[in-house]
């Protein structure tokens, strides 16, 4: 009955944990929900007045189908800061967050049998969206360079068919953060054969010292031809729900994407994107510097905590807002029959416990467990001394 693509694809992983965790929750369990992609916060004041301000002023008619013009101006203006590279309001697409940027990316750029390099663990909608484009993820496994990909290992996967590398730093799920030499191998790569660079740097505000966000077109500008940037004002104010995202790119691009959207979802939301806009006029940056500094905290306070496990490692937490857990040592230690086999048991072993989690699973891992600290740090705490008490009872 369903139409063949519907078989390429499944409910997100992390959708799947949320809703899981609904479940629990519903049938009257108290769960501490630590599954989520953002952070828990109230809402920057500008964005709030910016939104109250449009509404009232009776903004509910349709923009240009890519975002307002004065919007595209002043992403394009903060993307000419930090990449010390002039962009235009012709190179930025404003989106319905950067899940739509990421489609908008794959479907413009990929044909059928295209192959894209996909680093693992991944974040679940990379390899989708590259199905649904008719492409094919190629997966190159990091665990073992503290999931920062090799650049050998990237261009041992490369082949005729291959048209794109996606890179994601600072990474969810894992938080690792891309260091230079790393993006200049991967640019050369591009360069040499000639593919695109998809670079989604989400998580770009939330990096912990001494780790640092590095754009990869400060580190090589050569690639600016061949590079789509993915961002969103998701997660760095808070407001994923409110779905404002952006790519940039050559104007070619933009202009395909423009294309694109007209026939999905039309202009993104009008309210958001006059919210943004107020923030960007009228903002000193105090807003940003606090959600920072509260991730700080509660990074701080969960590795903490994190400390008294027994047979799993403390994770990087490099930047983004995830703690991941690579349990491969725990559970390939045992051949109990009560002994939990891979990261889903590790899971439902948590919700019973009243704590929810995302299995690697959803990223490609068995053995990795991602759990958020963008949670209320009151909840943070007692989820990961819970968490420690249920990994710490399986010898």
């Amino acid at each position: 009955m369903l139409a063949q693509r519907t078989r390429l694809i499944a409910t997100s992983g992390t959708a799947n944990a949320r809703a899981a965790a609904a479940t629990a929750a519903a049938g009257g369990k108290q769960i501490i929900d630590l599954t989520s992609g953002e952070i828990w916060a109230e809402l920057a004041p500008a964005i709030r007045d910016g939104a109250i301000a449009a509404i009232n002023r009776g903004e509910n008619r349709y923009t240009d189908t890519i975002g307002l013009t004065k919007l595209r101006l002043k992403v394009a203006q903060a993307l000419s800061s930090r990449t010390e590279i002039e962009w235009t309001a012709d190179e930025v697409a404003i989106t319905a967050g950067a899940k739509q940027a990421l489609f908008d990316a794959a479907m413009v750029l990929l044909n059928p049998g295209d192959e894209v390099i996909v680093p693992s663990p991944y974040w679940t909608t990379f390899p989708a969206q590259v199905l649904l484009a008719g492409g094919k993820p190629v997966f190159v496994d990091s665990h073992d360079s503290g999931f920062v990909p090799r650049v050998q290992a990237i261009a041992a996967a490369i082949t005729p068919a291959t048209r794109a590398i996606i890179i994601n730093t600072p990474n969810n799920p894992t938080g690792a953060v891309y260091d230079r030499s790393t993006l200049a191998g991967i640019a050369e790569l591009a360069m040499a054969r000639d593919l695109w660079v998809i670079y989604d740097e989400c998580y770009a505000a939330f990096t912990y010292p001494p780790h640092e966000h590095s754009h990869i077109l400060r580190v090589a500008p050569q690639i600016r031809s061949r590079t789509i940037v993915i961002n969103a004002f998701s997660k760095q104010l808070a407001m994923t729900g409110w779905r404002i995202g952006y790519l940039a790119g050559p104007a070619a691009v933009i202009k395909a994407a423009k294309a694109l959207q007209s026939h999905t979802t039309s202009n993104p939301n009008v309210i958001a994107q006059h919210a943004v806009i107020a923030h960007l006029e009228n903002s000193d940056g105090t807003y940003e510097r606090a959600l920072h500094a509260r991730l700080v905290t509660a990074r701080r306070l969960g590795l903490e905590i994190l400390q008294s496990l027994d047979k799993v490692a403390v994770p990087r937490a490099e930047g983004g807002f995830y703690f991941y857990l690579d349990l491969a040592p725990l559970l390939q230690g045992s051949q109990s029959a009560e002994h939990p086999r891979d990261a889903d048991d590790v899971v439902a072993a948590l919700l019973a416990a009243g704590v929810a989690a995302v299995s690697g699973t959803a990223f490609g891992d068995p053995y990795g467990l991602r759990v958020s600290y963008g949670a209320p740090i009151e909840h943070l705490e007692s989820g990961l001394r819970r968490l420690v008490d249920v990994l710490n009872a399986w010898q």
